[in-house]
């Protein structure tokens, strides 16, 4: 009888263990808040860090409008990455991301103003998503 007690406090603290650590993974999976994300794109910094950028490179594949921005922003000092970068800010600000709809807006106008009006179909995108960014916050509140 006190084996059979033993044996079930052993199995029951292993999976009570297995209960935690599955808790722990979920947790790690879920999109932190803004803070912790806006930390993290902060450790990137100038001379880049490979970890915290492909975390941030996760969120934003989650769906999470700061990492979008985030990331947009670290994007924008790489000539090869600005694309990538309009479409994040795209991306975050019709999820209701005000700055992403700032950032977005710059880069419409240094594009308009680097081909001398040429780009009047990007100023035109970054009106339309912004004002739909702007709808959706009104709709939310």
């Amino acid at each position: 009888m006190e084996l059979f007690n033993k044996s079930g406090v052993l199995i029951s603290a292993v999976l009570l263990l297995v209960g935690a650590l599955i808790a722990c993974q979920a947790q790690e999976d879920a999109i932190p808040s803004s803070t912790v994300i806006e930390a993290a794109a902060m450790q990137i910094g100038p001379a880049g860090q490979p970890a915290a950028e492909r975390r941030l490179q996760e969120w934003a594949d989650q769906g999470s409008p700061v990492a979008q921005r985030e990331l947009a922003l670290r994007y924008l000092s790489n000539p090869d990455k600005r694309h990538e970068a309009m479409q994040l800010f795209e991306r975050a600000a019709s999820a209701g991301d005000a700055q992403a709809a700032v950032g977005l807006v710059g880069m419409a106008h240094e594009a308009s103003a680097g081909s001398r009006g040429g780009s009047a179909g990007a100023a035109l995108n970054a009106s339309r998503v912004i004002k739909e960014a702007a709808t959706t916050n009104y709709l939310a509140h």
